[in-house]
């Protein structure tokens, strides 16, 4: 896929303190419209703590952000909710409402937020889960759903709004391995339609095949920022050497076997 050369987000000398821990380092980082980019670090190393600040799932404590030309680091009231209903946001544990079917946890935002009335926002939320495979599942609620049909489900539900831009927080470390292959199949058509994704993920094999570029984070700071190609032969920073060294390593003897 070809990504835009023009910046849909920037993010400007980013950063972020919990206390006295200081999470982000002074981020400076453009993602172009379409563009798929993989973020992948240690634990601890800020990955989640970035993306949650795109939608302002967490307040900013320095710097600025930029999404479409606008910054958007001092939203609030109105402002940030129509931010967020054009960002989606898929959690690790799926975060879906377990007295709601799948149908309405799809929909919800749609009546709740944009005021669709209710058939128009089914037939929207049907046609999502159609997309992701699970049409037949409409009726059905998260607790008679796998793993991975629940996070296909959380998936549609952060289309439903149309959104610019979806992020995904290690959207398959909560599954057993056989279903990360389903959540990732759906995660990859995204881009081919147009829409920009930002995905923390420790799928090394998924970041070399889908993003467009990898950013490697640690400590807080972006050490690297490369097109897979580059990043995974001939990374330039030694912490990403032995970062990868030390996932591929694992993988690499378990296929060997």
């Amino acid at each position: 896929m070809t990504a835009s050369a023009t910046p849909l987000i920037e993010l400007q000398n980013v950063h972020k303190w919990h206390g006295d821990l200081h999470v982000l380092r002074g981020i400076d980082l453009t993602v172009s419209r379409g563009e798929a980019l993989a973020i992948i670090g240690p634990s601890g190393s800020g990955k989640s703590t970035l993306i949650r600040l795109v939608n302002r799932l967490e307040a900013i404590s320095e710097g600025e952000i930029i999404i479409d030309g606008v910054p958007t680091a001092r939203f609030a009231g109105r402002e940030l909710r129509e931010l967020r209903s054009e960002i989606g946001f898929v959690f690790q544990q799926f975060n879906l409402y377990g007295h709601l079917t799948a149908l309405d946890n799809v929909s919800l935002a749609l009546r709740k937020v944009r005021g669709v009335p209710r058939a128009k926002a089914e037939a929207r939320a049907r046609d999502l889960l159609d997309r992701v495979g699970l049409a037949d599942k409409a009726g059905h609620f998260p607790s008679q759903l796998s793993g991975g049909q629940q996070q296909r489900v959380a998936i549609a539900r952060a289309l439903a709004t149309d959104p610019k831009i979806v992020l995904f927080d290690e959207p398959t470390s909560a599954l057993d391995p056989e279903m990360i292959g389903e959540v990732l199949a759906v995660i990859r058509e995204l881009p081919k339609a147009g829409i920009t994704i930002l995905v923390v993920t420790h799928e090394m094999a998924f970041a070399r095949e889908v993003a467009d570029r990898v950013a490697f984070i640690d400590g807080g700071t972006i050490l690297e920022l490369e097109t897979p190609e580059k990043f995974f032969s001939a990374p330039s920073h030694p912490r990403t050497r032995r970062f990868l060294q030390q996932v591929l390593s694992p993988l690499s003897a378990a296929e060997a076997s």
